[in-house]
C-alpha cells in the first residue's frame, strides 16, 4: 500500500471518529483495564481506587478502595490487569525510600501488585521496589525503587514497566520479579502483546523530543528492541484495536518543569500504526492522556485530570464504520 492512499484513508478515519466525553471527575487517573464483564477498570491513583466504568453509559462505581494513595501528585495505584477473573494492581511511588528523596512525606507501604480480594481488600503478591532496591539500574538514578508505570498479563504472570530505572521486570504470581529486558535512557512506558512479541511505547528522555517517542517490539529472550515507529511527543501507551490494528497514545508537549512531570495540556495525540511505521493522527488536542482501550471499534482515552474520552469509528473499513 503506497503513502498516498495510507494517508487518504488516514483522512476518512479521522473524518469518521467522534470524540465524546464520557466520564469525569475521577481521582488522578491512570491505567486501565477492559474486565471480564466487559467493563472498564480505572486506576485512581490520589484516592487509592479503581473504578468499574459502564463503557456504552458512563455509569461510575468503586470496585476496590484503600489501596496506597499517591503521596506526591503522581504513583499510587497506577495499572490494573485481569487473570483468570480476579483484579490485580500495579502500586507505585509509596515506599519508604521516597522520605529521602522527597523528605519526611510518609511513604512507608510497599511498590508492588496487589491482587483484589473484595472491595475494600487487598494482598500484597509481588514487592518490586525491594527487588529495584537489592538490583539497582547502572548507572543508579535517584529514586532507588523505581516508577513502575504498566503491567500486562503475560504466562499466568505479568510484565511491568519501569520508566525510571528503563527496564521490563517479568513477575509471577507467587511473588518473583526478574529483570526481562533493560535498555538505555528511554523510559518504558505502556505494554502490550500479541503472540510472543511484546510491544512497548517509549517517552523518551527528558525533553521528550518527537524522534524519542516511539513504539518498539522485542521477544522474552530478546536482548535489544527494534523499532517499530517513531514520531509521538511522549508517548505513554500502545494496544491493538479491531482487525489488529496497532494505535499509539502520546501525552503530548512535555511542560519542562521537572523530569517525570506531565505534557503540556490539550497536546496529546492518538495515533494508527501502519505496517511500514507510519503514524497517522487520529484524534489530537487530548488533554494529558495517560492510557488506552479498546472496545469493538472505540478508543477509550483516560487523562490524567480524571477523564475517560469515548473515540468512536476508529479504523478503517473494513473493521470500522464507512464514511457518509
Amino acid at each position: 500500500m503506497n503513502r498516498l492512499l495510507i494517508a487518504f484513508l488516514s483522512m476518512l478515519v479521522s473524518l469518521a471518529a467522534q470524540s465524546e466525553l464520557l466520564v469525569s471527575g475521577l481521582e488522578g487517573a491512570s491505567g486501565s483495564a477492559v474486565g471480564p464483564d466487559g467493563a472498564l477498570y480505572v486506576t485512581e491513583g490520589a484516592a487509592g481506587r479503581v473504578s468499574r466504568v459502564d463503557p456504552w453509559t458512563g455509569d461510575t462505581t468503586t470496585f476496590a478502595s484503600g489501596l496506597p494513595p499517591s503521596l506526591i501528585g503522581v504513583g499510587g495505584a497506577v495499572d490494573v490487569a485481569f487473570i483468570d477473573g480476579v483484579a490485580y494492581v500495579l502500586v507505585t511511588l509509596v515506599s519508604p525510600d521516597l522520605n529521602d528523596v522527597f523528605g519526611p512525606i510518609g511513604a512507608d507501604d510497599i511498590d508492588g501488585i496487589y491482587r483484589i480480594d473484595g472491595p475494600d481488600s487487598f494482598t500484597l503478591i509481588a514487592d518490586i521496589g525491594s527487588f529495584a532496591l537489592d538490583n539497582p539500574p547502572l548507572p543508579a538514578f535517584f529514586i532507588p525503587s523505581g516508577v513502575l508505570y504498566a503491567m500486562e498479563p503475560f504466562r499466568g504472570g505479568f510484565l511491568v514497566t519501569d520508566g525510571h530505572h528503563n527496564r521490563v521486570y517479568r513477575v509471577t504470581l507467587k511473588g518473583q520479579v526478574s529483570e526481562l529486558i533493560a535498555f538505555d535512557n528511554i523510559v518504558p512506558t505502556g505494554l502490550e502483546l500479541h503472540g510472543n512479541t511484546i510491544y512497548m511505547s517509549q517517552a523518551g528522555p527528558a525533553p521528550h523530543l518527537p524522534e524519542d517517542g516511539k513504539v518498539v517490539a522485542f521477544g522474552p529472550k530478546s536482548s535489544s528492541a527494534t523499532d517499530v515507529a517513531a514520531g509521538g511527543m511522549l508517548m505513554v501507551d500502545v494496544e491493538f484495536g479491531r482487525g489488529r490494528k496497532l494505535y499509539a497514545l502520546a501525552q503530548g508537549m512535555w511542560d519542562g518543569e521537572f523530569p517525570g512531570s506531565p505534557a503540556l495540556p490539550f497536546t496529546g495525540s492518538l495515533f494508527e500504526v501502519a505496517h511500514d511505521g507510519t503514524l497517522s493522527e487520529l484524534a489530537t488536542e487530548l488533554n494529558q492522556p495517560t492510557s488506552m482501550e479498546f472496545i469493538g471499534n472505540t478508543a477509550f482515552i483516560v487523562t490524567l485530570g480524571g477523564e475517560i474520552h469515548a473515540i468512536s469509528a476508529v479504523s478503517q473499513p473494513p473493521f470500522g464504520a464507512r464514511p457518509h
